[in-house]
């Protein structure tokens, strides 16, 4: 597989969707003691990490490869639901 291929099928894993906004759910329940940046960093990298690590069992695909395209798809998971609720929040208001 190759690494486009890799990040395409990350970006459409519905899984991953709902724990990423999961993370930016959690995120703004516990912004005032949390803050923002370091949960949304290691929820990242939490999620990257343990899908490939529990999930892909028997994969061709090497466990750093699937760890690398996760950061990078979980970033723009994040980005996009961030959006979304930003443009939300600012259409409440």
């Amino acid at each position: 597989m190759t690494l486009s291929q890799l990040i395409l099928s990350q970006l459409s894993d519905p899984f991953r969707i709902v724990l990423i906004i999961g993370l930016v759910y959690t995120m703004l329940r516990t912004r005032p003691v949390t803050g923002t940046l370091i949960p949304l960093l290691s929820g990242v990298a939490f999620v990257a990490i343990i899908i490939p690590v529990t999930l892909n069992q028997g994969s061709a695909e090497p466990v750093w490869r699937s760890i690398s395209a996760g950061v990078l798809s979980n970033a723009v998971i994040l980005g996009v639901v961030m959006g979304v609720w930003s443009l939300y929040d600012r259409a409440r208001r």
